[in-house]
């Protein structure tokens, strides 16, 4: 089984969302169906990005990563594409559609 970090985008203000899951498509529907109490007045969702890891624990390792950089300037750099200062690059990146 694959662990996945995802990051959505609200359509309503535009503000990001980050996640860990084993069900992409399924958490999507979750969070869009207004299910997750943190996220339903932000609805709807897309899906901008996912990463795929091997372990549970590297994924959760990942998305605290990510939390801590969202709204500066590695959260920006690495969401447009370019590996920020701090991490590097990702063995099992995947750019969401």
């Amino acid at each position: 089984m694959l662990h996945h970090i995802y990051i959505l985008q609200s359509l309503k203000d535009s503000k990001y969302y980050i996640g860990y899951t084993t069900d992409v498509a399924a958490r999507l529907k979750f969070h869009n169906a207004g299910l997750q109490r943190s996220t339903k007045h932000r609805i709807p969702f897309r899906l901008v990005l996912t990463e795929r890891y091997l372990t549970k624990q590297e994924a959760l390792k990942r998305e605290k990563q990510l939390k801590s950089w969202k709204g500066g300037s590695a959260f920006k750099a690495y969401y447009r594409g370019r590996s920020p200062a701090v991490g590097g690059a990702l063995a099992w990146g995947a750019r969401g559609r």
